[in-house]
């Protein structure tokens, strides 16, 4: 993991044609803090930030827990590969994706080369409390043992998200130094 270096490094007036990236895909678990850390991270680059959820919720205009009990996780993760689909061909975006999108076998291997994926690793147990907080939102937990539900969907998903290109500890980090080490990460490979 790249070392977060004092000082605040940003990309400044640099050209968008400068930088390496067109845009930046954060993928992980639920609750890792993709959100919170995209939009801080859009913010440092001066680009655009893109919460997957919320962009599919406003494509179906209902609830990811509503298009679960409706239609299906199978219509939700079709609508969630067509949403995402048509963002990741924008510039100059910062895109927070739901848990399964970047845990989906061969979706982080797609991504082109001007786009930088960024796993935000944490540990399942601090996830599982950030979840707890909003009870209702996470389709995938409202069984009998969500622990043993979220232990398995992470095995499943974690080889995927191992597929990014930077893989960021962020058990015990803020959103304001991750976002800073991504745009390190971006400027160094300038």
């Amino acid at each position: 993991m790249p070392s977060a270096a004092s000082g605040s490094a940003e990309p400044g007036g640099a050209s968008p044609d400068a930088l390496p990236y067109d845009r930046v895909v954060l993928v992980g678990f639920m609750a890792s803090g993709k959100s919170t850390v995209g939009r801080q991270l859009a913010r440092r680059l001066k680009w655009r930030f893109v919460d997957l959820d919320r962009a599919v919720e406003a494509q179906a205009g209902k609830s990811i827990p509503e298009i679960f009990r409706t239609e299906g996780e199978a219509a939700f993760r079709e609508l969630e590969e067509e949403v995402g689909r048509e963002l990741l061909s924008h510039q100059r975006v910062v895109l927070s994706t739901g848990g399964g999108w970047g845990g989906t076998p061969g979706r982080v291997d797609s991504l082109d080369s001007r786009t930088l994926s960024v796993w935000l690793q944490v540990d399942l147990r601090r996830a599982l409390g950030r979840a707890r907080r909003s009870p209702g939102t996470r389709p995938l937990l409202s069984g009998p043992n969500p622990l043993e539900t979220a232990r398995q969907l992470l095995e499943a998903r974690e080889p995927h998200y191992r597929r990014a290109a930077l893989i960021l500890d962020a058990d015990g980090k803020s959103a304001r130094v991750l976002a800073r080490t991504i745009v390190e990460h971006i400027l160094g490979a300038s």
